[in-house]
């Protein structure tokens, strides 16, 4: 299993300009990571996002660090106001980024479940499932021809339950298109996230390490750095460890499902970047050699 990092990781570095995007793939290697993926690039000012994705490129192949994922945003219900074959355009078009970042993988939202204005029926995940589905679908032909890989991640709220996803992969029903399976997410839809990691490990083509510290709704706002999940609970970024979740038996229930690809840390709590990035991808290290170990026995 290759331990990898996200470039979000590092988003606290770059909104203060301590850090520009492109140095933290020499960062990534500098701190023993196996490969670095992008999320949604920083594209600089007067460049073509496709110029700059070979200059990434350019990076990682002279720092000799392979760039795994490329992960983006994209809503198959109202993005593009809701006309669908434009959004799915506007995706195949990051996949032709992906493809010149020579990533083997691409994430792509399905929804955050904002309904278009002329949407007639139920408001329901159920409802929108066939809509979804195409659209994947479609997508997830477009990459194929290219040799990379589709998936979704537990994302978004409305999409991110382990059974909604589950149905979603099921429909698209394409061996090319499987799933971001975000040891963390599922606690933003207030879902058991033990049993939601092994519900989807099997159908899992890339993995996120996240964590969370976790208050009850009941109390009041934590204050700066907590947001609210689905049901209203307080949640706030934690290093890889240190938070509320089962991580270790996260971990242990993804080795023995077989997944052998890359565990990517994604850091986003408030202690201080570098820090929260090292200890977590050591504890993800740590973990994930306890579960082989496991399962050798």
């Amino acid at each position: 299993m290759q331990i990898g990092v996200s470039s979000y990781s590092f988003s606290g570095l770059f909104r203060t300009g301590a850090m520009k995007e492109i140095e933290c793939i020499s960062k990534a290697k500098e701190m023993g990571f196996d490969c670095i993926e992008f999320s949604v690039l920083n594209v600089p000012e007067g460049m073509d996002i496709m110029d700059y994705a070979r200059q990434l490129r350019e990076e990682a192949d002279k720092v000799g660090i392979p760039i795994m994922n490329f992960t983006q945003g994209a809503d198959l219900l109202s993005g593009s106001e809701g006309r669908l074959d434009e959004e799915i355009k506007k995706v195949e078009k990051l996949i032709d980024v992906a493809e010149i970042l020579g990533a083997p993988g691409f994430r792509h939202d399905a929804t955050r479940g904002n309904f278009p204005a002329n949407w007639q029926g139920a408001r329901t995940f159920d409802a929108a499932l066939p809509r979804l589905a195409k659209a994947c679908r479609e997508i997830t032909q477009y990459a194929k021809a290219k040799g990379i890989r589709t998936m979704v991640e537990n994302h978004g709220f409305f999409a991110q339950d382990a059974l909604r996803v589950e149905k979603l992969v099921s429909a698209v029903d394409d061996g090319n298109f499987g799933v971001l399976l975000d040891i963390g997410n599922f606690s933003c839809a207030d879902d058991v996230v033990e049993k939601s990691v092994g519900m989807l490990a099997p159908l899992a083509f890339h993995c996120h390490a996240k964590d969370f510290h976790i208050k009850s709704g009941m109390e009041p706002w934590p204050g700066e750095g907590w947001f609210m999940s689905r049901s209203g609970n307080w949640l706030r970024g934690a290093i890889i460890g240190h938070g509320s979740l089962p991580i270790a038996q996260q971990v242990r229930s993804i080795v023995k499902s077989g997944y052998d690809g890359v565990f990517s840390v994604e850091f986003e709590g408030i202690e201080e970047t570098l820090k929260g990035i090292e200890l977590g991808g050591r504890n993800l290290r740590r973990f994930v050699k306890m579960a082989q170990n496991y399962n050798k026995e």
